[in-house]
């Protein structure tokens, strides 16, 4: 680059080093918008403050913490010091790229999950608020699909081949077949609009104040459609398993009702199965409910989760992919501990 009286006056050469491309625009930018020379020009654009930045890439506010590329002159980080910020060095350049602090798992440890870039509020509030909203979403969604979809696996495995078997086998098979954003679609356009009976709302967005009937029947459903047909597929394997064992034959030869049967010897085993299906639809909600929360526009986890991943917010990513391994860590331990008592072959030695 050659500079005249401290501005740019003409620029060659090739985008690399320790800055990416878009730290070299910035640089630019700097000198020709904000009249700075070409070391200032330079120590702004590898200055990132963790949270809010004027245009410039200088802090905004004092007591923050401040990633800094290598390369910054010594000055900066005295000055940024003295002003009382935090400085540690960060990766990542500042065309619009959040860098990643270095001590970011220290931090977690500590609580500070870092700040959010596109909601500009700590990580661990806005997890907080949208893992309670998308919480209320998977009560519900549990509370109406185990339930029912055992219900469905039971009666069609007591009576394997029967008529009632093929009906709820090819109703299970049906729902699991047809994704989120499909039946998503057509209960709004059955339910929700003029095309057909205008019962319920077609968003939930009101639910996120205040959960009623009509503002939440569609997306709990919308869930719940898909894992009743796969957990209702999983108990009727194992429901006709069962009923084809030695104890069951010979239970029924000692004259034990047909009903006695189910409840009391053939249920409890037929659930093993079923229930470690059940557990791994936790994780499954947590974040595989991104296409319902954005398409009723609810916005829980899955929907913050698509919002940070579209406008690069690596903070909060990372936050919610600590929660959504922890998550499948807590399921899969209840998951193992249940087996216990399911199974009483098994125990903890």
């Amino acid at each position: 680059m050659v500079t005249k009286d401290g501005r740019p006056w003409f620029c060659f050469g090739v985008m690399g080093g320790d800055m990416q491309p878009q730290g070299h625009v910035q640089i630019l930018v700097n000198m020709i918008d904000f009249g700075m020379n070409v070391q200032q020009a330079g120590d702004a654009a590898r200055v990132q403050h963790f949270g809010s930045a004027t245009p410039t890439g200088r802090p905004a506010a004092a007591g923050g913490t401040v990633g800094v590329e290598s390369g910054v002159s010594p000055a900066v980080i005295e000055e940024l010091t003295r002003r009382g910020h935090r400085v540690v060095r960060a990766k990542g350049s500042f065309g619009g790229y959040q860098g990643i602090r270095i001590d970011w798992p220290g931090g977690v440890l500590q609580g500070d999950w870092g700040f959010s870039s596109v909601f500009k509020d700590n990580v661990s509030s806005i997890i907080a608020t949208r893992l309670g909203l998308t919480g209320l979403l998977m009560f519900w969604v549990m509370a109406v699909m185990v339930p029912v979809s055992l219900l469905i696996g039971v009666l069609a495995g007591m009576r394997e081949g029967s008529k009632l078997d093929r009906s709820l086998s090819t109703f299970s098979i049906a729902t699991t077949a047809t994704p989120e954003y499909v039946s998503g679609v057509i209960l709004i356009a059955a339910f929700a609009t003029s095309m057909g009976w205008k019962v319920f709302k077609g968003t939930a967005t009101s639910a996120m104040d205040e959960i009623t009937f009509e503002n939440f029947f569609l997306p709990v459903m919308t869930i719940a459609l898909y894992g009743i047909g796969y957990i209702a597929r999983m108990t009727r394997a194992s429901m006709t398993e069962v009923m084809t064992a030695q104890y069951i034959r010979t239970a029924r030869l000692k004259g034990v009702s047909f009903r006695n049967v189910v409840i009391r010897h053939a249920l409890r085993n037929a659930l093993i199965a079923p229930f470690t299906v059940i557990m791994l639809q936790f994780p499954w909600l947590l974040n595989g409910v991104v296409i319902t929360e954005t398409l009723f526009n609810y916005k829980g986890f899955g929907w913050t989760l698509v919002s940070a991943a579209g406008n690069n917010d690596i903070q909060l990513l990372l936050g919610c992919s600590v929660v959504a391994v922890f998550v499948v860590l807590v399921t899969q331990l209840i998951s193992d501990i249940g087996y216990v008592f399911l199974n009483p072959r098994i125990r903890i030695s």
